[in-house]
């Protein structure tokens, strides 16, 4: 199977909500045939006396039992899965619709539990298709009883653990914890100050360039082990022409190829990349700022009107892009054993995270002084724990919010409280001095 494929399944797997069912149908016919083996051997060896006075279930209370396991189990099924749709429909109108992939659909804690469900929903019908008139399977009975007693506990663990998913600060917290994940396997050597030119070297020419065949859609992963492998069985050197997350289109260049790289068959470097309709965090480091702007725009919003969620949001954008500048991100080849040039692979920089964390949460939260104060924190506090190379785009976004805040407030008062540094938004920032007042410019407000 070629690579994109098997990422694609494996993508497929891990975000789909009705496999975890499917796996616990599998598994209840397995326990339904150990289970039948166990009676099966009380009953050869005369000990089946013995299991029913241990177990003492009477016809009566054993058909009463699995019934009202059956009903429950399957109210409880109904429940989640509706209180899912539900709670997928106020998360993407609240929050974002990229959370519904990312976040929801992917949650272990919510497919494991719907397994549990279907389990022992399966195993308690049999149970009681099994019971005669006159006899009681008391293992079988026992067995569906303490799932039963199961199922009730885990359902309270749902609705507890749902309720916590939802909150704002879970949402974010947990796009945060991706996004490490991902800087960190992206981008794994601290940073340095090498400059953009020594970083790019290439090829001057192109020997031969593969556009993208087949159907359109959006760069989710690539496979770069592969592709540094054949450049250098090759020895030519490969440039992927896109980006991660960027929208590719029939016939649009996917490859640069130069020197023996040329010889490389286009099915195989097709091969290598994988497409779908909608954005993962897989390889995709700018995703997770992406979702977590998203969600603080959305919040601040006239319809929603929640800055205490957007603050939330730069909470998280904040540790986000600390870790960014702790990492040399202007990297574009990436060597092989030898130290050898072998792929040419574009990611984001850190003017680019810099850009897509301050510049939409400027312009929509301007009027907040929650977001304009807690937005000065965080670039101050990164000019002091980043190196020093990092400063210069930091400190345009100094003044930019400076010039916002100039533009927007009328009252020097209210200028002044909006120039306050708070880790909080608002109400953490006692005794700390405002930044001083720009010079006002005449006009409209810009620099000359």
């Amino acid at each position: 199977m070629r690579w994109n494929r098997r990422y694609l399944l494996k993508s497929y797997i891990s975000g789909s909500l009705w496999l975890v069912p499917f796996v616990a149908l599998v598994l209840y016919l397995v326990v339904v045939r150990l289970t039948g083996g166990i009676v099966d051997w009380l009953e050869r060896t005369g000990r089946i006396d013995e299991a029913t006075g241990f177990f003492g279930w009477s016809i009566a209370g054993a058909r009463g039992t699995l019934e009202t396991i059956v009903t429950l189990n399957l109210s409880f099924l109904v429940f989640t899965f509706g209180s899912l749709l539900v709670a997928i429909q106020v998360a993407g109108g609240q929050y974002t619709p990229r959370i519904i992939a990312t976040t929801l659909l992917r949650d272990n804690a919510i497919r494991i539990t719907v397994g549990y469900f279907v389990f022992t929903l399966l195993f308690a019908v049999r149970a009681l298709a099994k019971m005669g008139d006159h006899e009681v399977r008391q293992l079988e009975t026992f067995v569906a009883g303490a799932l039963g007693l199961g199922s009730i506990v885990v359902f309270l663990y749902l609705i507890d653990y749902a309720a916590r998913l939802l909150r704002p600060v879970s949402i974010a917290q947990h796009v945060g914890e991706v996004g490490i994940a991902v800087i960190r396997a992206v981008y794994p050597t601290p940073t340095t100050r090498r400059s953009a030119r020594e970083l790019s070297r290439r090829p001057a020419s192109t020997d031969r360039t593969v556009a993208h065949a087949g159907t359109s859609g959006i760069v989710l992963a690539v496979d770069l082990a592969g592709l540094v492998e054949r450049a250098r069985q090759a020895n030519g050197v490969i440039e992927f022409i896109p980006q991660v997350g960027d929208f590719v289109a029939v016939d649009e260049p996917l490859f640069a190829l130069y020197g023996g790289a040329k010889e490389i068959a286009d099915r195989q470097l097709r091969a290598a990349v994988a497409l779908g309709s909608e954005r993962t965090m897989d390889q995709d480091p700018s995703f997770s700022f992406r979702i977590l702007v998203d969600i603080a725009i959305k919040a601040l919003s006239p319809a929603i009107n929640d800055p205490t969620t957007a603050v939330l949001c730069i909470d998280q954008l904040h540790r986000l892009l600390r870790l960014v500048g702790q990492h040399h991100v202007s990297g574009e080849q990436i060597l092989d054993g030898a130290g050898q040039p072998r792929l040419v692979f574009r990611t984001p920089n850190w003017v680019d995270f810099v850009h897509l964390t301050c510049t939409e949460i400027r312009h929509c939260g301007v009027g907040s002084v929650q977001i304009v104060r807690r937005l000065r924190s965080m670039l101050e506090n990164l000019m002091q724990t980043l190196p020093q190379h990092r400063h210069a785009e930091l400190r345009q976004q100094l003044e930019l919010l400076d010039r916002a805040i100039q533009a927007h407030y009328a009252f020097p008062e209210d200028r002044a409280i909006a120039r306050i540094p708070d880790s909080q938004g608002l109400g953490g920032a006692l005794g700390v001095e405002a930044a001083p007042e720009p010079p006002r410019v005449e006009g409209n407000g810009r620099g000359k």
